[in-house]
């Protein structure tokens, strides 16, 4: 049971709930059970007692357990249901198998509202119920549906009460040369003076800082400069390793100019911070500059020029295309594009775009280089030969609920129809009436046999787009084929004389387009 310990009498108790939910009507309500841990200590309700409790909470409910979701060692904070190892494969690929969810407490459940409404709009469009067995939440009853109403209405308007709040203290901020909120760029910490926090320069950190800036300047590259610093042991900001992307969103903040910097709202995860200036039109300041306006233009100016080696041409485009998919047959590592430029005698720039393994600059495996343009055509010429005509193929949450009621509809017309017709039933007189009902029951009869049994329950329904993924790549382009095979687990392992496509067994099951209903949402 998932390394659950369970003591005899536990045990015990489990069996005869067991024996009493066996007594329950075939079509009782189908219940998944949900317990989640963080941490299992003394002081916090065994697994064992979660399940227990909620055994006796399914049977007061009239519900059949068919399956319970363990999650130990899960943070709510953190993992929200739906990405959770066991309760997510429930909710995302087995809801048809379920109608109630049950847990302990909403604490066990959800800490984040967010979380919580968005489970909530997800029972609505997929007909289930939660219900909590320690907190008044119940979504099939109509005091339940207030205590969640009233729940998620009292968060929202604390979070826009904190919400003011912040935004009234940086405005705040904005107008004084002290340091009230947040966090200082990596080179400056803050202290206590007589008029107040201030932010004043990190010794150690400026002398990183200013370390990386002479690097970069004579044309050190991003990747050796991080392998240098981490091989020194020193820390990033957030106590890890250094890369080239936390190094490059410190080297672009601007507040390494000892100024007050603000985000944009709604600033997307790559946008650079601004400036904030004083009522005279200066930019306000806060401390002494680690780089001067000078310095930084021209650090700004390097970065740029190194970007052109990153994952993006000069159009924006990504420039290593099916990354988890082509793949080094010597290491197994991604293949990467890379460019590199030479300038002739007669001033004009060569590109040389080669395709390398990620090992290339690190403990190279020895594999050659490829040009990428033939890689990707041989990737895509191979797909197409061995899937090309395979049909795309989405999944649908189909329910059962209006068929079952024509089929019960059905089979009582039915009985009416052979009650009456027996001897002595209504129907048994002869002549006009009786042949008109039989008639009708013949009716009843052949309707009843045109519907499939599984169609009364809740299922997935796979629907075919009348296209194949010749069709469906052709129109799409070469992003959209990236992503199915990423779906399908699909790789191609390229080799110094061949390259070999490996598809799984079970890859048409694995490219059934499957609705991401949390993603839409969030």
């Amino acid at each position: 049971m998932h390394d659950v310990e369970w003591s005899a009498a536990e045990l015990r108790e489990l069996e005869d709930l067991r024996q009493r939910e066996s007594l329950l009507p075939a079509d009782a309500p189908r219940a998944l059970l949900s317990i989640r841990l963080s941490v299992l200590t003394d002081e916090t309700t065994s697994p064992a007692r979660q399940e227990l409790d909620l055994r006796r909470f399914a049977l007061m409910r009239g519900c059949r357990v068919i399956g319970v979701a363990r999650d130990l060692n899960v943070s709510a904070t953190k993992v929200p249901p739906w990405k959770r190892p066991e309760l997510g494969d429930w909710i995302n690929n087995r809801a048809p198998e379920f109608d109630q969810i049950l847990f302990w407490k909403l604490d066990r459940f959800v800490r984040r509202i967010s979380d919580l409404h968005l489970m909530i709009e997800w029972c609505k469009e997929y007909d289930k119920i939660l219900a909590a067995d320690k907190d008044p939440i119940d979504l099939d009853s109509a005091y339940g549906e207030m205590m969640v109403t009233m729940i998620a209405g009292m968060a929202r308007i604390e979070a826009a009460n904190t919400g003011i709040r912040l935004e009234s203290l940086w405005k705040y901020a904005r107008t004084t040369d002290r340091w009230v909120i947040g966090k200082p760029v990596y080179g400056y910490t803050t202290e206590e003076g007589p008029d107040g926090r201030k932010l004043v320069v990190h010794p150690f950190r400026k002398r990183v800082l200013r370390w990386i800036f002479d690097m970069l300047m004579r044309g050190r590259s991003m990747y050796k400069i991080t392998q240098i610093v981490n091989r020194a042991s020193i820390p990033s900001p957030n106590g890890g390793k250094w890369y080239a992307k936390n190094l490059t969103s410190i080297l672009t903040n601007p507040a390494l100019k000892g100024v007050r910097v603000i985000r944009p709202p709604k600033a997307k995860s790559k946008e650079v911070s601004r400036i904030v200036y004083g009522s005279d039109g200066q930019p306000i300041r806060l401390a002494p500059p680690i780089f001067t306006d000078a310095e930084f233009d021209q650090l700004q100016d390097r970065l740029k020029r190194n970007a052109k080696h990153g994952r993006k041409d000069s159009k924006g485009k990504r420039l290593s295309l099916f990354l988890g998919v082509i793949l080094c047959g010597s290491c197994g590592a991604n293949m990467y594009k890379h460019i590199s430029k030479k300038e002739r005698k007669d001033g004009s720039t060569r590109v040389y775009p080669k395709l390398r393994c990620s090992s290339y600059t690190k403990e190279p495996c020895g594999a050659p280089v490829f040009d990428p343009d033939e890689m990707y055509g041989a990737l895509a010429a191979t797909v197409l030969d061995q899937l090309g005509n395979y049909e795309v193929i989405h999944r649908e949450y189909a329910r059962g609920a209006e068929n079952l009621a024509r089929v019960t509809e059905l089979q009582a017309s039915i009985k009416h129809y052979m009650d009456g017709l027996a001897p002595g039933g209504a129907f048994a007189i002869g002549g006009f009436i009786q042949t008109q009902a039989e008639e009708a029951l013949q009716k009843l009869g052949a309707e009843l046999q045109t519907i499939d049994p599984d169609s009364t329950q809740d299922r997935w329904h796979y629907r075919s787009m009348g296209v194949t993924y010749r069709e469906h790549w052709t129109k799409m382009g070469t992003d959209q084929m990236e992503k199915d095979l990423l779906r399908g687990g699909i790789t191609f392992l390229v080799h110094s004389d061949h390259c070999d496509l490996l598809i799984p067994d079970d890859v048409k099951q694995r490219l059934v387009v499957k609705d991401d209903y949390f993603k839409k949402k969030l």
